[in-house]
């Protein structure tokens, strides 16, 4: 009996959300977003043509669905190229000469957000280009 009540109080511990805690986790979030936009140029296009996608979103009148999946294809470039960044300043940190490995890694991280924005350019010109087709005719 007592050993339940005990893994209960261990539970609702658990389950307590600390505020101090959650406001400094969103702090350091920020910091890293602001970190990384400092020194990253790949990260400020990403963000520029994100912002494009969005403005001919809402000049084009896409779907509900092509929403849903133009935002997942932002949030994933943006993902994979803040993942870049962060293997990038690890490999820094942990191999500040340069090093056939250190090169490797950067290399092989920096082919991901590539493979991920070609794949998101190619669908988004899969969701735009018709779109564009039907605005363009519809004005002659």
């Amino acid at each position: 009996m007592k050993s339940e009540e005990k893994i209960r109080r261990k539970i609702k511990r658990k389950l307590k959300i600390d505020n101090k805690r959650l406001i400094n986790s969103f702090k350091y979030a920020s910091e890293g977003i602001k970190q990384s936009y400092k020194g990253e140029q790949n990260l400020k296009i990403h963000t520029f043509i994100a912002i494009l996608v969005i403005v001919f979103g809402f000049f084009l009148k896409i779907s509900y669905f092509e929403w849903l999946v133009c935002l997942i294809l932002i949030g994933l470039v943006l993902m994979t190229e803040f993942f870049n960044t962060a293997i990038e300043y690890v490999v820094d940190l942990a191999s500040p000469r340069i090093h056939p490995l250190a090169k490797a890694t950067k290399d092989t991280a920096s082919a991901g957000v590539l493979i991920m924005a070609i794949i998101s350019a190619i669908i988004g010109l899969l969701i735009f280009v018709p779109k564009l087709i039907d605005f363009i005719g519809g004005i002659q």
